[in-house]
C-alpha cells in the first residue's frame, strides 16, 4: 500500500487539481507502473480515509469515477478490485441496441467515431426480448459510467430504467415515457409513416394492392402498424398484413412494404426470378435506409430517420451530459422502386 500511497502524495502539492483527482491519477498511476495490477484490491475508503485524511465523500467519488473508466469493480462485502489496465480510456459506456441491423450498424460506427479512442464501448443487444433484457441491465447494472439504451416500449421497462441516474441514461431509437430530468434522442414513427405514406399517394395509386410485411411480437414498431391501417382506410385502399413473405408468391399490380430487410431481399429475389419491374409490375417501399437500397435495383424508396444524427447527439450527450429531449426528423427517399 506504501508504494500507491507514494503515487498519491506525489500529486498532493500539484493546486490544478482537486483531491478526488489526486487519488484518481494516483491510482491510475500505480497501474500504468505496475505497483497495482489485474485483479489486486485496493485500500478500503476506510483505510484510505485513516491513511490520508481526506474525506470519505472524496474517496468515494474517486471510486466512482474509477468504476465509470472501467479501471475498477467493487464487490458486495468484498471491496474493490482493478479489472483492466486500460488507463487511457476516459469512461466506459454501455451501448444496448436491438439487433445488429444495418441501420443500427450505422448508429454504432458513427456514435464510435465521434466519440473517439478514449471511450470504451460495450455493445448489447436484447431482440425485444423482456427476459434478456432484464439479465443484460442485472449483467451491467452500476458497471458504466453511461448508458445509452433504445428500450423496449413496456411499463416494465421504464421502471427498470429510473434506477439508472438521469445525467448517465440516454433513450435511443424508440421513445418511452420518463420523468423530464431523463435524456432522449428518439425517432417517432406512427404520424410521421402515415404523413410519409400520404407523400406517396400519386405513386401508391398505381398498384391495386398495398401489402404492409408486419410480424407482431417481434421489434417492428407497432406504430408503423397503426399508421398503415389509418392510411388505407383514409384512402380506401385495398391495404392488406402479411407476417412474412413466402417466395414466389409476388403479384402484379401490388405495392409492398418492407420493414425486415431478410423480407426485403426475398421480395427482390422473386423479382429478378420472375423478371417483373419493380416501378410498374409492382412496387416496393423499405423502412430504415442504407447505401445497398440507395443502389439496387435502381434505389429501393425508402422512409428513414436520420441515425448519423441520432449518433452525434447520443455522443454529445455521452460527453458532455447536458439534458436532451429530441426527436430526430426521418426523410421519405422516393427511388424507382415506386
Amino acid at each position: 500500500m506504501s508504494t500507491l500511497l507514494e503515487k498519491i502524495y506525489d500529486l498532493q502539492d500539484i493546486n490544478t487539481i482537486s483531491k478526488h483527482e489526486q487519488i484518481v491519477h494516483g491510482i491510475i498511476g500505480a497501474i500504468d507502473s505496475g505497483i497495482l495490477k489485474v485483479g489486486d484490491k485496493l485500500p478500503s475508503i476506510n483505510e484510505m480515509v485513516a491513511e490520508i485524511g481526506y474525506a470519505r465523500k472524496t474517496f468515494v467519488k474517486a471510486y466512482t469515477e474509477l468504476k465509470e473508466r472501467g479501471l475498477v469493480e467493487s464487490k458486495n462485502l468484498k471491496g474493490y478490485y482493478i479489472i483492466s489496465k486500460e488507463t487511457n480510456v476516459t469512461l466506459k459506456v454501455a451501448l444496448i441496441l436491438f439487433a445488429f441491423h444495418s441501420f443500427q450498424e450505422d448508429f454504432y460506427n458513427t456514435f464510435r467515431e465521434e466519440l473517439g479512442k478514449r471511450y470504451h464501448i460495450d455493445v448489447f443487444f436484447h431482440h425485444n426480448n423482456l427476459n434478456l433484457f432484464k439479465t443484460i441491465m442485472d449483467n451491467i447494472s452500476r458497471k458504466y459510467g453511461m448508458y445509452v439504451i433504445a428500450p423496449i416500449q413496456q411499463e416494465e421497462v421504464t421502471v427498470m430504467l429510473q434506477k439508472i441516474p438521469f445525467d448517465r441514461l440516454l433513450v435511443v431509437d424508440r421513445y418511452l415515457k420518463m420523468p423530464k430530468k431523463y435524456s432522449y434522442v428518439s425517432q417517432e414513427f406512427e404520424n410521421i409513416t402515415y404523413q410519409k405514406l400520404v407523400e406517396l399517394i400519386p405513386r401508391l395509386l398505381k398498384y391495386k394492392n398495398f401489402t404492409l410485411f408486419f410480424k407482431e411480437n417481434s421489434d417492428f414498431p407497432p406504430e408503423i402498424l397503426l399508421a398503415f391501417n389509418r392510411f388505407v382506410k383514409d384512402y380506401s385502399m385495398n391495404g392488406q398484413i402479411v407476417e412474412s413473405y413466402e417466395p414466389n408468391t409476388l403479384k402484379k399490380g401490388t405495392a409492398y412494404f418492407t420493414i425486415s430487410d431478410s423480407q426485403l431481399w426475398k421480395v427482390l429475389k422473386d423479382v429478378r426470378k420472375m423478371e417483373y419491374r419493380i416501378g410498374s409490375d409492382i412496387g416496393i417501399l423499405a423502412h430504415d435506409d442504407n447505401i445497398v437500397k440507395e443502389i439496387a435495383f435502381g434505389g429501393i424508396t425508402t422512409i428513414s430517420t436520420d441515425f448519423e444524427m441520432m449518433a452525434k447527439k447520443a455522443a454529445t450527450f455521452v460527453k458532455e451530459g447536458d439534458l436532451i429531449r429530441e426527436v430526430v426528423p426521418t426523410y421519405l427517399r422516393q427511388r424507382n422502386s415506386l
